[in-house]
């Protein structure tokens, strides 16, 4: 299986705007139906804060599962926010991107899997290492 990431840039100009009820939808018992109104729902707009330092990407591979992210899910990353430790974090390691939970230590970093198959990438000198972004959502299939 493929691993990685794929990174693209969400269009600003394209509007996203679908049919969206602004009532909560219960999860409990179903309530009588209320009347309902329907409004115009942008994602860009409720997903992204800073468009100039935001990008999708699609997650490959599961070394993430644990976290609740799949392989084929789509993360908005946003490059604006300091990476903070215990955030989800792209990071760009020798060469590839990958998705993992950020550690910062006295000494070290490390990247951090979601999966009990996958081991902790320790950071050293000798990487080639940059915090691409933080993760803010994951939006998958169900």
């Amino acid at each position: 299986m493929q691993k990685g990431i794929e990174i693209f840039t969400p269009d600003e100009n394209e509007s996203t705007g679908i049919e969206y009820s602004d009532n909560r939808v219960s999860a409990g018992f179903p309530s009588p139906a209320e009347h309902t109104s329907t409004v115009k729902l942008d994602l860009n707009k409720e997903l992204i804060k800073n468009p100039a330092s935001t990008f999708y990407a699609r997650v490959k591979g599961v070394s993430m599962i644990d976290a609740g992210i799949d392989d084929g899910d789509l993360i908005v990353i946003d490059k604006s926010i300091e990476p903070y430790n215990g955030c989800l974090a792209v990071c760009y390691i020798d060469g590839e991107f990958t998705v993992k939970r950020f550690e910062k230590h006295k000494d070290y970093c490390l990247l951090v899997p979601a999966n009990t198959e996958y081991n902790p990438i320790k950071i050293t000198s000798e990487n080639e290492f940059v915090i691409w972004g933080v993760v803010t959502y994951v939006i998958k299939k169900v």
